[in-house]
Formats: C-alpha cells, structure tokens, sequence
C-alpha cells in the first residue's frame, strides 16, 4: 500500500517594531500548520551607550544613561547613581534613600496604566475575538482612544510623575539623584501636593476603575483561589477593568499563551533608608525592600551580580565573548559580515551562571520579581507576596499571569510611596558631599516597570574605564547564546497558535506582554517566495 505523505505547511511571520516606546526589534517566527516552532528575535539598531561612556567624567552615566529611554529614564538614573555611590564609597542620608524610593516608584505607577491601556490592551479588541460574548464591553472600555477606560487611564496615568517631577525638578531625563544623596530641598508644601496627587491617582483610576474595590482589599489576595473568590464576591469585582481583563483572558485563551521559560531574575529596588546609608556591593541584597533572587521554576537562589554573563555569540558583535560586565567588551560589526558568522540581533544575550546549572536565560519583569516576593524568609521590612508563586504553580505563567503581576503592582506601590512621604524628614540632610575617588568599581540596579536593570561601572585616573549597562529588555529579548539556548521571548513564542499568519495578533500579545519596547507592525511573509503576504497594525495607529 502506498504511503501518503502530508505536506505540513510552513510559513515565516516576521513581527517588525518601529519604535512605538523605544528602539527597534523584528521577530521572526517559523509556523507550522498553524502552531509556532521556531523564532528569533532581532535588535535592528545599534545604541553603543557603553562606547559614549568611555574616558568620560565618572558623574557622565547620570546624565547619559536617563537617554537610553524616554519612559524609564527614572530607573536608569536610579541604578547608575548607586553604580557610583557603591564606587566612591559614599553616604547617602535616610532622607535622600526615602526620594529615590518615592520618584522610582512614582515613575513605575505612572508606567502601568500607561501600558494597559495605550500598548497592550488595545490588542484584545482585535477583530479576531469578536465572537466572544465580552467583546463587546471590551471594546466599549479599551478600544484606543475612544473607550472609556482608556481615557482616565491613559489620563491619570500622567498624574504620579507630577511628584516626580517635585522633586526631581522634570520628568523625564532628571538627574537629580547624585552620589551622595539628591539635589532638592523639599518642604511640607511638597509632601502634601504628592500624598494629594498620589490620592487622586487612586480614587479616580486604581480603585474604582481598575479594582472595583479597596487596594487594601485587593492586597489580601494570597492565592488563585482568593482570586477568584474575589472575582465572584462582589458585582464590583466582577465588572471592574480587573474582574473583566481576568474573565476575557480565560475565555480567549490568554491564560494559556506565552509561557515563556519559566525561571525569573529580580534584582530587587528600593532600600531601607537606616540599612544602605552606606552603599556597597555585597551588603545591597540585605537591604532591598522589594528582594532580588533567581526562581529557577523549582528553587530560589540568591541573586548574586558576580554571577551575571553577556554572551555575544549570535549578537553583532566581535568575537563569541562570555564575559562578566566588569569585564564587558562592546566591539561592533558590520551586521551584512557578523550574519555571515550566523549573528543575527544587536542585543547581546545576558545570561546567569547558576550553580550546577551553567548559564541559562532568564525572565525578567513584574511577574519575575512577584515571584521572588513570594520566597520565604523575609525580614520585617522587606515585601513578602506569596500570590504570583502560587499562581505560577496553579496554573502556569502566560500572558494574562505576566500582565496581572505588572498591574498589581500599582496597588503595592501606591501603598509604599505613601508611607515613604510620611518618613520624610524635613529637618534632616537629603545630600552628604561624598569623596571622588578615581579608581573603582561599581555596581548599581533597580526593577524599572520592565525589569531587572543594571549598571557596572570601572573606574581608572578619574575617568570611567568600562561602562556596562544590561537592560530588561536585553535579558528578554536577547538571541540565542552558544549553547543554542533561546532567550525568553524566543521561548514565549514556540507552541503559540496562530490563527491567521497575515494577521497574527497573538505574537503581539506576547511579545507586549513583557513590554520589551516591541511589537508595533507585522509583517507576515510567504516562507518560499518571500512576499509579503499582510501587513497589520497592532492598534491601527500607524
């Protein structure tokens, strides 16, 4: 009997972003009869911040790095003002710790209804869903521009960068924060313009829009379970944008999509004002508030920078380098000749030795350091969270579990930034002139709204020697490393159905579910003639 063969059809999708948030990314995704099974992603522009650095004044990073991107210049002024503190052995008051944490916070809270509303949301009113029995209301809320909740989230969002901007003078690209402390002189006048417009920000969006209900009630959610007896406990839950973004998830099969790897990396943020008076290197992880760790989907491990690697194997770089950022070489090439060596991004793959395991990819992000909240052993003044292990062990991660960790931060930072204004005080330094030494090494990081972001900063003759800097969307986004190993979103993407290659809005979904500054056009393209089959818009803004 003769055998049949079945032709499986095969075609290349080919997601091009033009920098609707920052920078340039493509993914190419191979799909086969409908399902994903290969994707690479590709950082198309060169950035080269580590080369402006070099040979420049040790205080150039505050300046510089806050450019790297127009969303998150807070947290890359954060974590390079610590690079140095932690350098030049400085003292930093109680004070100033305090307003780092606040202006951090305040720019993360802005970030996440931002992102909701302007950047992910817009997705679930694709066309493709509009025999869901809630597609209806979706639209009606979240449709750009015009939705309900669209416009007061899109709108209040604006609201917490206002108290950035009290202390820190402008948002974005401050530079306010300098080793030592801050340059500003606050007064009770500021701290109740800020507890004011922090109260606005949740009585006219967080609450009864987003939760339908009291943060603190939200906040005693520990499970999935509780989830979802919150969901039905109340009709204000149950219809609240949270009770609806939860529901809508389930039924078109979000909370199914884009596991991703599942292991995550937290560097942590925020300190406790009295335990990193005096910044260093290795007393930093004792005195986070919000906890760095490595979860590598069965243990925790401490997270340790020492342990951090950039491999450049398939990046557009010289060479097949494995190094730590101390060490960090950013040499680059021709993209035409570094793909005849087979590279194939600009992103170089950051990667974390971990003990008995070797180097592996990691997932950084909200859920990432929402899982690492749920570690035991913290101490009184550090965030323990254990709902999002749960949830990651009850149903699995996917894009609607990475977007429910992001969102339930506004309810976590809301609450410290107001305690944090409470402990201001008015009559004690914000700033300590600090010694300028002209050699060293440092190391300064935060959790920006997208994720673990780091400097390393050598320092030789008063002039910067080596300048390092690894973003989350780097740790996301990055190419495969020399053992072939895909970064997170590679991982995300294979398995992922695809209903229509000419419009394929799940890769959007998963892709903007890390907020990588990605999806914004898609191309999909016919495997063998290489034309151009379709072209969508994700939000129809172009």
């Amino acid at each position: 009997m003769a055998e049949t063969k079945v032709q499986k059809r095969r075609e290349e999708v080919h997601v091009h972003a033009l920098g609707r948030v920052e920078g340039d990314l493509d993914v190419r995704v191979l799909i086969e009869d409908g399902v994903v099974v290969e994707a690479w992603t590709q950082a198309t522009m060169f950035r080269g911040f580590e080369i402006i650095l070099k040979g420049k004044d040790p205080q150039a990073g505050l300046i510089v790095t806050p450019r790297i991107c127009g969303i998150c210049g807070g947290s890359h002024l954060y974590k390079s003002v610590y690079a140095l503190d932690t350098a030049w052995h400085t003292e930093v008051p109680p004070n100033a710790t305090l307003i780092r944490n606040i202006a951090q916070a305040c720019e993360t809270l802005q970030s996440i209804p931002r992102w909701f509303y302007a950047l992910f949301a817009i997705g679930l009113t694709h066309k493709n869903y509009q025999r869901s029995k809630l597609y209806e209301e979706v639209c009606r809320r979240w449709a750009p521009f015009t939705g309900t909740s669209y416009e007061v989230g899109v709108v209040t969002s604006a609201k917490p960068v206002e108290v950035y901007a009290i202390f820190g003078g402008q948002w974005p690209h401050s530079s306010f924060m300098v080793p030592g402390g801050v340059m500003c002189g606050p007064t009770l006048s500021d701290i109740t313009r800020s507890i004011s417009i922090l109260e606005y920000y949740r009585t006219t969006w967080l609450e009864p829009v987003w939760l339908g209900c009291s943060v603190d009630r939200w906040l005693e959610n520990k499970t999935w379970g509780d989830v979802l007896k919150w969901l039905e406990e109340k009709p204000e839950h149950f219809n609240s944008d949270l009770g609806l973004f939860i529901r809508y998830c389930m039924e078109i099969g979000l909370d199914k999509m884009g596991a991703g790897p599942g292991r995550y990396l937290a560097m942590g943020t925020y300190f406790h004002p009295e335990k990193y008076r005096f910044p260093t290197i290795e007393g930093r992880n004792a005195a986070l508030m919000s906890r760095a760790g490595v979860y590598d989907g069965r243990e925790f491990h401490d997270f340790d920078q020492a342990r951090v690697r950039e491999d450049v194997t398939y990046s557009y770089f010289r060479g097949e380098s494995f190094l730590h950022p101390f060490e960090g070489i950013t040499e680059p090439l021709d993209p035409a000749e570094a793909e005849k060596q087979d590279k194939y991004s600009w992103a170089k793959s950051p990667r974390y030795e971990l003990p008995g395991a070797g180097p592996i990819s990691l997932e950084a992000g909200p859920l990432a350091r929402q899982v690492v909240a749920g570690r035991p052993g913290a101490e009184p003044w550090q965030d323990y969270d254990p709902l999002f292990l749960n949830i990651v062990k009850e149903i699995g991660p996917s894009v609607m579990v990475r977007v429910l960790a992001r969102m339930h931060e506004a309810a976590k930072y809301y609450k410290w930034v107001r305690q944090w204004l409470q402990q201001v005080d008015l009559d004690e330094k914000f700033y300590i002139k600090p010694k300028e030494l002209p050699e060293g090494r440092g190391f300064g990081a935060t959790e920006a709204a997208r994720g673990a972001l780091a400097d390393w900063i050598v320092l030789k003759d008063g002039k910067i020697e080596n300048y390092q800097v690894i973003t989350p969307t780097a740790w996301n986004i990055g190419p495969r490393d020399r053992r072939g190993e895909r970064g997170p979103i590679e991982t995300a993407m294979v398995g992922a159905t695809v209903r229509n290659p000419e419009d394929p809005v799940e890769l959007a979904h998963i892709a903007q579910s890390y907020d990588s500054c990605l999806v914004c056009t898609v191309h999909a393209y016919d495997a063998k003639t290489h034309k151009e089959l379709a072209r969508f818009m994700v939000g129809g803004t172009q």
